[in-house]
C-alpha cells in the first residue's frame, strides 16, 4: 500500500475515533457535545488537562479504553503523514535524478530554452520526428506541464552556464532560444555560442530591432512569431491554394501526403547514383522537389541526371510510408 493509501486511511480513523469518543462520552455522561468533544480531544493527545466533569465508574473504564485505541490510532496516523512526506520527497529527489542520467546519455540532441506558449510548440513538433530534447525552463509553475508531456527538463536561468552544460550544450545539434525577452535571448545566444561554436542556434526575437543583435551573438537564424504570423495571413490571401498545400504537406498529423527532407548518410547505396537510376519515383511513388548540397546552394527540380551524393538533403513529397521507406535507404 502506497503513502497516499496510508494517509487517507489515517485521517479517516482518526475522524472516526474523535466522533466515537465524542458520542460516547455523550451517551455515558449526559454531557453536551461541546464538552464530550472537548474531552475526546484532551484524552486522545494525552495533554493531562484535568477532567471537565467527574466521571462516572462507566466514564473512567471508557475513558481508559479511549487512551489506549486512540493514541495507537494516532501514533499510526502521525507515522502516514511523516511516510507521506518523506515519501513524497524521495520521489521529487529519485525522479530528478532518473532525468538527469537521461539527460547525460543525450547526444545530438536539441536544447529548448523556456517552454512558454512558443517552446511548448516548437517541443511537440520535434517530438513528433522524433528528435531527443531538453528543455531549460525557470519558471516553477511550467514544472506539472512538462511532467504531464513527459518533457526532459532541467528547472533553472537557461543562460546560466552551469544549466547549459548540465544540458549537455557541448554534444547538442541545436539550440533554440524562446525567453519572453529580446535581452534575454541574447545573453543566452551569446553563452551558447561560446559553449560549442559549433552549435546551430536560433532565436525569437520580438522587436525587429533585436534581429541584429542576436545575430551578433552568434545566432544562425533569427524568426519572429509576429512577423512569421503577419506574412503567413498575407499569403493566405495572395496564395491560398499553396499555403493550403503546404499546411497539407509540413502538418504533423496523419495525411495522405507529407514533405520531408532526408539527409544522405556515407552508408547509404544510393550515394553517385543518378535520380534517373536510383528508382525512386517508381519504387515509392515520390517526387523529388529539390536536393540541397553541402554548401548550403539549393538544386531546384533536379534533372534526371543528377547525381545524389554524400552530405546532400533531399526533398521530396509523397505519402508519409513512402517517405520512411525513403529515409531507410537515405540514412540507413
Amino acid at each position: 500500500m502506497d503513502s497516499t493509501k496510508h494517509l487517507v486511511i489515517a485521517i479517516a480513523l482518526s475522524v472516526g475515533i474523535i466522533i466515537f469518543g465524542t458520542f460516547g462520552y455523550m451517551l455515558i455522561e449526559g454531557w453536551g457535545f461541546l464538552d464530550a468533544l472537548y474531552m475526546t480531544i484532551i484524552t486522545l493527545t494525552t495533554v493531562g488537562y484535568s477532567e471537565v466533569q467527574a466521571l462516572s465508574r462507566p466514564g473512567r473504564i471508557y475513558t481508559m479504553v479511549l487512551i489506549f485505541s486512540g493514541f495507537g490510532f494516532f501514533v499510526y496516523a502521525a507515522g502516514a503523514v511523516v511516510q507521506f512526506m518523506v515519501e513524497g520527497q524521495i520521489r521529487t529527489i529519485l525522479g530528478r535524478r532518473r532525468l538527469d542520467r537521461k539527460i547525460d546519455r543525450m547526444k545530438a540532441h536539441y536544447i529548448i530554452c523556456g517552454y512558454g506558449r512558443i517552446g511548448r510548440v516548437i517541443c511537440r513538433k520535434l517530438r513528433s520526428k522524433p528528435l531527443d530534447i531538453v528543455v531549460i525552463e525557470h519558471n516553477p509553475e511550467l514544472i506539472p506541464r512538462m511532467e504531464k508531456d513527459g518533457i526532459l527538463f532541467i528547472h533553472g536561468e537557461a543562460a546560466d552556464e552551469s544549466n547549459l552544460l548540465r544540458a549537455r550544450i557541448e554534444q547538442a545539434t541545436g539550440l533554440v532560444a524562446a525567453l519572453a525577452t529580446d535581452a534575454d535571448n541574447v545573453f543566452l545566444v551569446l553563452t551558447a555560442r561560446q559553449l560549442n561554436p559549433d552549435l546551430t542556434i536560433i532565436a525569437r526575437a520580438g522587436d525587429e530591432r533585436a534581429n541584429s543583435k542576436l545575430k551578433a551573438a552568434g545566432a544562425n537564424r533569427v524568426e519572429s512569431p509576429y512577423e512569421m504570423g503577419a506574412a503567413g495571413m498575407a499569403q493566405r490571401i495572395l496564395r491560398p491554394t499553396v499555403t493550403n498545400f503546404l499546411d497539407l504537406a509540413l502538418s504533423d498529423k496523419p495525411t495522405d501526403i507529407q514533405m520531408e527532407e532526408i539527409p544522405v548518410s556515407a552508408a547509404s547505396d544510393m550515394v553517385g547514383v543518378m535520380l534517373k537510376d536510383s528508382g525512386i519515383r517508381q519504387r515509392f511513388h515520390l517526387i523529388i522537389i529539390a536536393i540541397k548540397k553541402p554548401d548550403g546552394s539549393m538544386l531546384f527540380n533536379p534533372s534526371f541526371e543528377a547525381t545524389i551524393n554524400i552530405g546532400d538533403t533531399v526533398i521530396a513529397v509523397g505519402e508519409d510510408t513512402n517517405l520512411q521507406q525513403l529515409e531507410r535507404i537515405l540514412n540507413p
